[in-house]
């Protein structure tokens, strides 16, 4: 089981799946409506590490991270 937590201003409560690689993560993520927006913007951190290969393997216990685009000034 990893945890996919979801920062900033995507306000969802963090989800718990069986998922091998970020590629699964992706397919159940596609599937919920509130997520298409933010699922092609969002970088992603596997246990604090920014990765960019959706074929980036997972173990149990992994945490996955959304972080949205931000605008600062």
């Amino acid at each position: 089981m990893v945890t996919i937590e979801f920062l900033g201003p995507i306000q969802k409560a963090p989800l718990t799946l069986e998922a091998s690689s970020l590629r699964d993560v992706a397919r159940v993520l596609k599937e919920d409506p509130e997520m298409g927006q933010w699922i092609e913007n969002c970088a992603v951190a596997v246990n604090d590490t920014l990765v960019s290969s959706l074929d980036t393997t997972l173990q149990s216990g992994d945490k996955v991270s959304l972080l949205p685009p931000v605008c600062g000034g």
